[in-house]
C-alpha cells in the first residue's frame, strides 16, 4: 500500500557513520542523533561545559517518540521463516528501545550524570526541559543536555493514516482547507546550564515552562484547549510574566481541524488577538517526539534574529479561527517567546524564552 502523502525525511542518514565504539547502537535514529550532535559546534561546546563542571556533574535527558521501530521493523522482515526468530544481529536493547537514545549520546558526549528518556508523544522533548530545570535547581546537575530524535518509521505512518490524520499534500496549519499532519523526523539538542549572574551577551535563557495533563482523549485534544491553556499559564507563571510580556507563540499548530481549533481557542482566550503567533510545521513537517526541541531551537532563533516566521503552506486562513495568525514573515525586536508542544493523551508543554534580566 502506498501512502499518499509528504513526508519531511531528513536525507543522508543511510551514509552517516556512528564512531566505531558505537557500532552497536547503529539504526536511523541513532544516525539522525549524530547528524545533530555534529551540527553548530554542540559536541565542542558539551566538551568544554564537561571540563567546567566535570562529567558526572550534567545530565542527558531526551525525548523520543518512536525511537529504533525501525530497526524492528526490518529484523521483522528478515525473521526465520520456519521458527520465526529475529536475526541474532538484531539488539533491542541498543537499537529499538527508548533507552538506546539517552545511552548513546551519555557515552558519545562522555557524560555521567543522571541520564533517562521521557516519552510522552509529541510533547516529550519539551518536557525534557522542564526535567532539567528542576534537576538543576534541585542541585543534582550543574548543566543538562536537553533534545532528542524522532526518526520515521512504517508504525507511525501508518498508524496516523487509520487515524485519517494524513495529509496529501504539505500541511497548512490554521488554512480554512487544512487535512492534517506532514510527518516528517528530526533531532536537535541544547546544553540547559545553571544561569550565569553576568550571562554573555547573547545568552538566551529558558524563563518559564510549563505543562498539563488533560486526558480527555486518546487522540483528540480538549475542544476548549483547557490542558493547553493550562499549560501556557503555568509557564507564564513560573516566568513571572503577564500574557501581554509575550511577543510571539510558535503554535504546535498540526494543520489537524480538530487540534488547530483547540490550540486557536486556548490561544486567544489567554493572549487575545494581538499576540502574533504561527506554526512553522509548514516547514519541517511534524516531526513528533522531535518537534519540541526542533520549534524550541526555531523559537531562540527567532529571539536572535528579530524575525518573526510566517507559515508557508497557509494560502486562506479559517474564518473561524480568531488568532493573530501570520502567513508572511515579520521582522522586530523580540525579548519573549513562548512555544507549544501538545500530544496524544493530553500531554501539554509550553516553554518560555527570553534574554536575561
Amino acid at each position: 500500500m502506498t501512502l499518499d502523502t509528504h513526508i519531511g525525511e531528513v536525507a543522508g542518514l543511510d551514509g552517516v557513520r556512528l564512531p566505531d565504539r558505537l557500532a552497536g547502537y547503529d539504526c536511523r535514529n541513532n544516525r539522525l542523533a549524530e547528524l545533530a550532535l555534529c551540527q553548530d559546534g554542540f559536541d565542542t561546546a558539551v566538551a568544554a561545559a564537561r571540563e567546567r563542571y566535570g562529567a558526572h556533574r550534567i545530565g542527558v535527558l531526551l525525548g523520543t517518540s518512536t525511537s529504533g521501530i525501525l530497526s524492528a521493523e526490518l529484523a521483522y522482515r528478515q525473521r526465520d521463516k520456519d521458527t520465526g526468530a529475529l536475526p541474532s544481529a538484531f539488539s533491542f536493547a541498543t537499537t529499538h528501545s527508548t533507552g538506546s537514545l539517552a545511552e548513546f549520546v551519555r557515552v558519545r558526549l562522555g557524560l555521567e550524570g543522571p541520564a533517562f528518556v521521557s516519552s510522552s508523544a509529541c510533547a516529550t522533548t519539551s518536557k525534557v526541559f522542564a526535567s532539567a530545570a528542576r534537576m538543576v535547581a534541585a542541585g543534582l546537575c550543574d548543566a543538562v543536555v536537553v533534545g532528542g530524535a524522532d526518526s520515521l518509521c512504517l508504525t507511525t505512518l501508518y498508524g496516523f493514516h487509520s487515524l485519517e490524520l494524513v495529509s496529501p499534500t504539505p500541511c497548512r496549519p490554521f488554512d480554512a482547507d487544512r487535512r492534517g499532519v506532514s510527518l516528517g523526523e528530526g533531532a536537535g539538542f541544547a546544553l540547559l546550564e545553571r544561569a550565569d549572574p553576568r550571562p554573555a551577551p547573547g545568552t538566551v535563557h529558558l524563563l518559564g515552562a510549563g505543562e498539563s495533563s488533560d486526558a480527555h482523549h486518546m487522540s483528540t485534544p480538549h475542544p476548549e484547549g483547557l490542558g493547553a491553556r493550562l499549560a501556557m499559564e503555568r509557564a507564564l507563571t513560573a516566568a513571572g510574566l503577564e500574557p501581554g510580556d509575550i511577543d510571539y507563540v510558535n503554535l504546535h499548530g498540526t494543520a489537524t481541524t480538530y487540534g488547530d481549533a483547540a490550540e486557536d481557542r486556548a490561544i486567544t482566550g489567554l493572549f487575545g488577538t494581538r499576540t502574533p503567533v504561527s506554526s512553522t510545521k509548514g516547514y519541517t513537517g511534524h516531526t513528533l517526539g522531535a518537534a519540541g526541541i526542533v520549534e524550541a531551537i526555531i523559537s531562540v532563533l527567532t529571539l536572535r534574529a528579530g524575525l518573526i516566521p510566517g507559515s508557508p503552506q497557509t494560502r486562506t486562513l479559517d474564518p473561524a479561527l480568531r488568532s493573530r495568525y501570520l502567513q508572511a514573515n515579520e521582522t522586530g525586536r523580540m525579548d519573549r517567546v513562548m512555544t507549544n508542544s501538545f500530544g496524544f493523551g493530553g500531554s501539554n508543554s509550553a516553554l518560555v524564552f527570553g534574554w536575561a534580566a
